[in-house]
């Protein structure tokens, strides 16, 4: 309360923006987000008081992008799971061959396609894999032409996927999207990947889907309680790849996040005009 009560800019992180801290904040003009989730900022509040609300739209698509590919890799190849067996004296080449699987001839969903979503299918082209995608907004004909990937509903997304990844908002409409019902449409054998929102996914129907076989692994970057306890039961799981909601973490981008942050600071300032994809809530 100390730090926002002078504030003019609230230049949001991880730490929650609230409906008091708003009202105590009688300078603010603006507050911009780093990055793109605006779960945390009362956005209902920002609209009553005619607060901006601005996001850095697009600046870490490209390392969300990549980390989601790893991702896919890390589980369909065990890479974690080696690693850890090398350390421990154990080579076990032989048992991988089993149990390990290419990208390759598969086909990949996107439950998402914005920023992101579309980075992860243009990274995707070059592993000879089929892409499918569910948007609430369905992408362009030329869009979809220059990225190889096929629309279809929610539904036909989770049962023909070998490989779904999470690139939508936490919502209401995308709460617990991944669930029993939706996993138990899904091919024996597919994959998670989340580097979106914790809250997309019903952790406890993710744990007893793969405890029964049901799914191959998980690739999670995002929970729905961050940090994440020391006994979740999830960080017992071999075939679980697990990072601490790192997705856009990279050195090599914090100078074009900050660089489209403080651009959109100065801009409210100086009285001009937002991209559109950054206005959350418009200027006054």
């Amino acid at each position: 309360m100390a730090l926002v009560r002078e504030a003019s800019i609230i230049f949001a992180g991880w730490a929650a923006v609230t409906r008091p801290m708003l009202e105590h904040a009688h300078k603010l003009r603006m507050i911009e987000k780093w990055g793109i989730g605006v779960d945390r900022i009362d956005i209902a509040a920002a609209r009553e008081m005619k607060i901006p609300v601005a996001i850095t739209s697009g600046s870490n698509a490209g390392a969300v992008s990549e980390l989601a590919v790893g991702l896919m890799l890390a589980v369909y190849r065990r890479i974690a799971h080696v690693d850890r067996a090398l350390r421990q004296g154990s080579w076990l080449k032989s048992e991988m061959r089993e149990t390990c699987y290419q990208i390759a001839g598969k086909t990949v969903g996107i439950y998402g396609f914005g920023n992101i979503g579309r980075k992860v299918a243009q990274r995707l082209m070059g592993f000879d894999c089929r892409i499918i995608y569910f948007d609430a907004h369905r992408a362009d004909e030329a869009t979809e032409k220059k990225l190889n990937a096929q629309y279809v509903d929610s539904a036909t997304l989770f049962a023909h996927s070998d490989i779904v990844t999470l690139h939508a908002p936490f919502i209401p409409a995308t709460a617990h999207v991944v669930n029993a019902q939706s996993m138990a449409s899904m091919k024996d054998g597919a994959v998670i990947i989340n580097t979106a929102r914790g809250e997309l996914v019903d952790e406890d129907a993710l744990l007893q889907a793969l405890l029964s076989g049901k799914l191959l692994g998980a690739g999670l970057d995002a929970f729905a309680v961050e940090p994440v306890v020391a006994d979740h039961p999830l960080l017992k799981l071999d075939q679980v790849v697990l990072t601490p909601h790192i997705g856009g973490a990279v050195f090599d981008n914090v100078e074009n996040v900050a660089r489209h942050a403080i651009g959109n600071i100065m801009r409210v300032l100086n009285g001009q005009p937002l991209a559109p994809e950054d206005v959350i809530v418009p200027v006054a």
